[in-house]
């Protein structure tokens, strides 16, 4: 079996298949062999079944392969097909659907080949299409057992953040909505072929069985927090204010005045807990939204 980090096994499997990485689709290969280990020890850990997305040439694939019942993995650059035949021929629980991610029906995939699994997500994920792909995933609704990615490390750290931190916004939330997140590792650019410009992150998402909060009206809840966040610099009451959504900006300071925040307090200093009080006090009495 290939060491597929090593830098010189990736430079003959480019040439033997004419492969040429694509910056349109945020390729960049792992030559690191600690980071895909790692990866897959923590996504098998008490998941049978792995979804992964972007493979590459398998470098994740295969210790994950190793690790877990059942791998699928979801590769949109259909150029990988004959490099994956040759550095994943020898297992026979892996296999792939050539498509985009964001349009695969999850749900039906889960239902029809992982039956009775316990099942977790892996990824790889380009820059460009990371916060969709990590929402999609989370707002699912879907019984993952966990979501383990490797991202962009500014992008791990928001998801990470704690309220009044620099890196907290609405991403933030959403992703502490829905599981507990955790950097498990950092990954410096120079770990690449070829190498980004800036460094990654490896996170785990540990998926909560019911969200860490209850608001009364989910839709309204998220409504707040975006609005919250739009323009981070002003007080809460002048960006939910500017939202046009909440009522007057007498009754939004009304309203946050009845939490006991600050009349200058702004959404960065709001926990997970503090928005869905406020979300729910909009909620009971009314407003223009």
């Amino acid at each position: 079996m290939y060491e597929l980090t090593d830098p010189k096994i990736i430079k003959y499997l480019c040439q033997k298949y004419g492969f040429s990485f694509a910056k349109s689709m945020g390729q960049n290969f792992i030559t690191d062999a600690n980071v895909p280990l790692t990866m897959a020890k923590t996504a098998t850990d008490g998941a049978e079944g792995i979804i992964e997305i972007g493979p590459g040439f398998g470098t994740l694939t295969a210790p994950l392969a190793l690790n877990a019942k059942k791998v699928i993995s979801i590769e949109l650059d259909k150029r990988l097909q004959n490099v994956l035949e040759e550095t994943l021929g020898g297992f026979q629980n892996v296999s792939f659907i050539w498509e985009d991610c964001l349009k695969v029906n999850l749900g039906e995939l889960i239902k029809n080949e992982f039956d009775g699994m316990n099942v977790s997500v892996a990824a790889n994920l380009p820059y460009y299409i990371t916060t969709p792909i990590i929402m999609n995933l989370l707002e699912s609704g879907l019984p993952f057992k966990k979501i383990v990615v490797m991202i962009q490390k500014e992008v791990a750290q928001r998801l990470c953040a704690a309220p009044a931190t620099k890196d907290y916004g609405a991403i933030s939330v959403a992703t502490q909505y829905y599981s507990k997140p955790q950097i498990i590792m950092n990954v410096p650019s120079s770990s690449f072929i070829p190498a980004p410009k800036v460094d990654s992150a490896v996170v785990c998402m540990d998926i909560l069985e019911k969200p860490s909060v209850s608001p009364k009206d989910e839709k309204l809840f998220f409504k707040l927090i975006k609005a919250a966040f739009a323009q981070r610099r002003k007080t809460l009451v002048n960006a939910l204010s500017g939202s046009g959504a909440f009522g007057t900006k007498e009754e939004i300071a009304k309203a946050v005045e009845m939490q006991d925040f600050s009349p200058t307090v702004r959404g960065e200093a709001l926990s997970i807990e503090d928005f869905c009080t406020l979300s729910d006090y909009f909620t009971e009495n009314g407003g223009s939204f």
